[in-house]
This record gives C-alpha cells, sequence and structure tokens, in this order.
C-alpha cells in the first residue's frame, strides 16, 4: 500500500427537499459589511423547466444574496463558455459560483472560478503549461449523478477549436459545498442515467485496476460500490424510475466514486479517460458513452497484464462463478456481461453503436497521447492506443 494523504472538504447534504437550504447555506459564505454577489451558472435545460432554478432564486432571495446568471452550459463543456464566465465574474465583482445541474454544468463553473483569479488565459491551465494558486469558492445542486465533480479537485473542459478536451486537478477547485437530492433526478431521460452510470462505475474502475498490492480495503470498497450501482441500475432501468432509495444508492455512489476515497493507498490507471476524451472531442459524444466502448477494449487489450485481477473484477463485480477455472476465461466473461450490462441500459459497446467513424483511429490514438504515454496499469504508446480503439471498432 501506498503512502497517501486523504482531505475532502466537500460539505455533503444529502436527501429530499435539501436544495431548499441553498440560500442559508451560501449565505455563510457573505462576508459582512457587503452585498454578497454570486454566479448562478446551469444549463438552462430541464433545471429551468422542472422549477428548480426558480426554487434556488427563491432561496438566494430570502438569504438576501444578489446573483448574476450564466446559463447555456452543454455536454462536454466549452471553453468559449468558461471565457464568458470569467469575464461576466471580473465585471460584476462577483465572489462565488453557484453550479446547478451535473458534471458539465459543475466543471464549467470550476473552470471559471479558477480563471477569475488567473492572470493569464484559464486554457493554459488545462494544457499543463501553468497552475492555478487559487480559485472562488464554488457550490453544487447536483441534477445528475455521474461525474462525482460535486467533490472532486477535477474539472475537464472542451475548447471547440482544437477540438481538444483537457482536464485539469487542484484542490482549490474542490466545492465547498454539494446538495444531492435524488428527487431531482426522478425526470431524466434514461439515455443520460444510463452515462452517468457508466461514468461513476469507469471512476471506480480507473482506480481499481492498479499494479499495487495489499491494497485489501479499498478492493472491497471498491467492488462492493460498483456491485451497488449495477444493482441499483437495474432497478431504475427495469420500471423504477422513481424509486427514491435504487435513485439515493446511485447518486451517494456517484458522489463516493470521484472524491478519491476509493483511491487511498494505490495508483490507479487512467488511460482508459485519456483514450475516451478523444471520441468526445471529435464526435461530441457522450463522455459515459465513450468510456461505455472503450473500458471492455481496455481490458481486452490488457487481458494478459495481471490476469488474475481482471478474474477477480469478473468474480466480484459480475459474478463470474467457479466454472471458469482459467483466470483468462473469467475475465474475458466478465468483459462480456460488462458489454451486455451496457447494453441493456441503452450504452454503446462499439464504435458502430454510436456510428463513429473508424477512420478517425489513426489520428485519435496520436492525440490521446499528447503529452506522453497514458495508464499505470500498463504505459500505453500510440501504438497501444490505436490497437485499443480497434478492439473497440471490430
Amino acid at each position: 500500500m501506498q503512502n497517501f494523504e486523504y482531505c475532502n472538504r466537500t460539505k455533503i447534504i444529502f436527501g429530499k427537499g435539501t436544495e431548499n437550504q441553498i440560500g442559508d447555506e451560501t449565505a455563510q459564505y457573505a462576508k459582512s459589511g457587503s452585498p454578497f454577489r454570486i454566479l448562478l451558472h446551469h444549463s438552462g435545460g430541464s433545471a429551468v423547466r422542472s422549477g428548480l432554478i426558480d426554487r434556488v432564486k427563491e432561496s438566494l432571495k430570502k438569504a438576501g444574496l444578489e446573483w448574476v446568471e450564466l446559463d447555456g452550459v452543454q455536454p462536454n463543456p466549452r471553453l468559449s463558455l468558461v471565457y464568458k464566465g470569467i469575464e461576466i465574474v471580473k465585471k460584476e465583482k462577483l465572489e462565488f459560483i453557484l453550479a446547478v445541474g451535473g458534471g458539465s454544468v459543475i466543471d464549467s463553473a470550476k473552470a471559471i472560478a479558477m480563471g477569475a483569479l488567473f492572470n493569464g488565459d484559464v486554457w493554459d491551465i488545462y494544457e499543463r503549461k501553468a497552475a492555478p494558486t487559487q480559485a472562488l469558492p464554488v457550490a453544487t445542486i447536483v441534477t445528475i449523478p455521474a461525474a462525482g465533480s460535486e467533490s472532486s479537485i477535477s474539472s475537464v473542459i472542451t475548447d471547440e477549436r482544437g477540438p481538444w478536451k483537457r482536464g485539469a486537478n487542484y484542490e482549490y477547485i474542490r466545492p465547498v459545498f454539494s446538495i444531492l437530492n435524488p428527487e431531482l433526478t426522478y425526470t431524466l431521460p434514461p439515455y443520460q442515467t444510463a452515462c452517468g452510470i457508466a461514468d461513476m462505475l469507469a471512476h471506480i474502475m480507473e482506480r481499481y485496476f492498479t499494479q499495487e498490492p495489499h491494497v485489501e480495503l479499498t478492493d472491497e470498497l471498491c467492488e462492493g460500490a460498483m456491485r451497488a450501482i449495477i444493482r441499483n441500475a437495474r432497478t431504475v432501468f427495469s420500471g423504477g424510475e422513481k424509486n427514491y432509495d435504487a435513485r439515493a444508492e446511485i447518486m451517494w455512489a456517484g458522489a463516493l466514486a470521484h472524491n478519491n476515497l476509493l483511491s487511498t493507498g494505490r495508483i490507479g490507471d487512467w488511460a482508459s479517460h485519456a483514450i475516451g476524451h478523444e471520441l468526445s472531442a471529435l464526435f461530441d459524444l457522450a463522455h459515459g458513452a465513450s468510456l461505455s466502448i472503450i473500458f471492455p477494449a481496455w481490458i481486452k487489450y490488457n487481458i494478459k497484464e495481471n490476469t488474475p485481477r481482471l478474474a477477480r473484477f469478473a468474480a466480484k463485480v459480475w459474478g463470474v462463478d467457479g466454472a471458469f477455472y482459467d483466470y483468462e476465461q473469467a475475465a474475458l466473461e466478465g468483459v462480456f456481461r460488462m458489454e451486455n450490462f451496457f447494453r441493456s441500459i441503452g450504452l454503446p459497446v462499439k464504435f458502430a453503436d454510436a456510428k463513429l467513424d473508424p477512420g478517425k483511429i489513426s489520428e485519435m490514438a496520436k492525440r490521446a497521447v499528447n503529452f506522453g504515454p497514458v495508464g499505470n496499469y500498463q504505459k500505453l504508446d500510440e501504438k497501444a492506443v490505436e490497437a485499443i480503439y480497434r478492439l473497440a471498432a471490430e
């Protein structure tokens, strides 16, 4: 087990009706003696149609807070909107950012929070040319359980000019508090729910697939969390769209999947995210869908690398029983069951399922290793990444 430090400052406010506490919670960050002005950031879609944004505004108003609104966040959040948000924050002298939505809104808010206090181009942070030293405080109301951005240090932004999709990870952008009400997820379209489930499973798998020995506790935590996600996803997709308990399990799992608790003592892989980002960048494919395509192919490519761990994943997560005595056979059966699960909730597992052009594979492989080989389970160069794309396309 590796040495580690673990600290998560995000206050989680979980349960029914908790979004109504947003005004009082935000007011705690106001500086005495001056009006407290915030940026209210959201997509402008279902959060408005459902009446959530109106309830948020009413709560902020009751708490005596002022806000400037910026909507228009899209999946794979755009750098151009981040630039607009930074300009608004600076011009209006805003002190706090409230993100209402899913991972895309939260990631966009985090980018604005860094850029507002950064002397330079915020994209340089994502290109690893510079690092922030501070950020405005960010809080969230989560409507789509998926990215885990509500209590993580991560933000992923798409620069449309490339297009490039890049991530940044800094403690400064971990939200100060996040409100999670499972009831807000009842009306999510099935595809969004499915993409969120794939995203949170992938966050756990990236951590689970490690070469670090003697990490039994986090192995068990990872396996248990994945089983809970799969089991409750099946409940939701078999007529339980408004099953509060199933939605609550999924929402809480999404937060735990990416707040680094499951990373303690181990070195994760993260190749599949880097490889999947290129599908999102070039084809504007939803992040979760890119991962449901890439992760099975990644496992197939790595089938000879620490096969006992891949076989354990098949047994502990996918229920592959003792009839499979050969590690490789067990691991392949696990991949087969994972693909069938993704298909059962409406996700693609092959290029053709998402109508992706395999003619872009060589270009994507080159782009994926722009900063060098990816992954830690084993280092993957351009040739290896291309092989994974081709496994996903066959």
